[in-house]
């Protein structure tokens, strides 16, 4: 599993917030990072908006690109995909 998936509830009246955490670390390229970020902050919202009425912070666990160099490749993006579409 790639990620960590935090939730809690929101104060009444109160927008849900979220916070994306992805570590220079675990994906070297900025590119990557980003593209994660933006993929996390679309399935994130979309959840919100429909039936997901909480705080969310999403950690990423495990370093991306093992065996492509360090650069993330389509595969281990619909792979990291389907993981966090599955815990929100």
């Amino acid at each position: 599993m790639y990620w960590g998936v935090y939730a809690a509830s929101t104060q009444e009246g109160a927008k849900p917030d979220l916070g994306v955490a992805v570590a220079k670390k675990l994906a070297k390229r900025a590119v990557d990072r980003n593209r994660l970020k933006r993929m996390i902050r679309e399935l994130v919202w979309a959840a919100q908006a429909n039936t997901l009425n909480k705080d969310v912070v999403v950690k990423l666990k495990k370093p991306i690109g093992r065996e492509t160099r360090g650069r993330l490749r389509k595969k281990e993006k619909e792979i990291l995909r389907s993981q966090i579409s599955g815990l929100i």
